[in-house]
């Protein structure tokens, strides 16, 4: 399945990034709830175990779905459960498990039926999209670790994967937030990191959406704010969506203030 590749080289970019780190600095806090680059990858590991759990195990991964909401129902926060789960890995060595296990994550996933479905935190998804939603979750939870280190991601169409998860779920971000999706689905109309146009949903100059599909992907996946991108957004109903678009499983989320995530400036 391309997606698993897909997957496996937005993983293995995220390593080159950090390949170079110390133990120590696994425990600098990024702009993303001040979560430290160790509650980051501790977050992509769990959820990649879960992502392997619920190819081959459904009910398994709903038993261990419980056990997460359990957590939260007891006043536990989500990256102390995560630390709990992982019995404390961090650092270097964190690094390095979760770099073995993406390799396995991604080979399990290239030989299935991209169509099987599969249980997850929200509804049930294809193999296909669950790949794909862990790519959407390591280039998303990656950026914050771009940015805290100061240097601008060279993305590739890959992306192409998150901006169909942000297309596809468009119903979601409504659905979440107990409203109704209002039609028509905006047009969306962007430029590839490679230069080449992706089109979506029925041209329209009257509702809207252009411009580079990084910042399109950095809105669906709540990054960015709309504002802090040179996306072209025309329209009440293109307006609305990129003022909350979430892409992402789990309860609604509002998007990051204007001005709250770029790129950290190296002094």
């Amino acid at each position: 399945m391309e997606q698993a590749e897909d997957f496996k080289a937005e993983c293995a970019a995220l390593y080159d990034l950090v390949a170079d780190l110390s133990d120590a600095e696994f425990d600098q806090k990024t702009a993303f709830k001040g979560w430290t680059l160790n509650n980051v990858f501790r977050h992509l590991h769990v959820w990649n175990q879960a992502a392997n759990l619920t190819l081959t195990d459904g009910q398994g991964f709903l038993d261990y779905l419980k056990v997460v909401q359990e957590n939260g129902k007891a006043g536990g926060t989500l990256i102390g459960f995560e630390e709990r789960w992982l019995d404390g890995l961090s650092g270097t060595s964190l690094r390095e498990t979760w770099r073995e296990y993406y390799d396995e994550v991604a080979g399990n996933y290239a030989t299935v039926d991209p169509s099987k479905r599969l249980k997850w935190g929200g509804p049930d998804m294809s193999a296909r999209s669950c790949i794909s939603a862990r790519l959407m979750e390591t280039w998303a939870h990656g950026q914050e670790i771009y940015d805290q280190l100061g240097v601008v991601r060279k993305n590739q169409d890959r992306i192409r994967n998150i901006v169909i998860l942000g297309i596809n779920t468009y119903g979601w971000t409504y659905a979440v937030r107990e409203e109704t999706a209002p039609d028509p689905k905006p047009y969306v109309n962007l430029t590839a990191p490679s230069g080449e146009e992706w089109t979506f949903n029925d041209p329209s100059a009257d509702d809207l959406i252009e411009g580079a599909a990084e910042d399109f992907c950095q809105v669906v996946t709540q990054v960015r704010n709309i504002a802090d991108t040179s996306l072209r957004v025309i329209g009440p109903n293109a307006t609305d969506w990129m003022s909350k678009a979430q892409c992402f499983a789990g309860a609604a989320q509002p998007p990051p203030a204007p001005g709250t995530r770029d790129t950290r400036k190296a002094w």
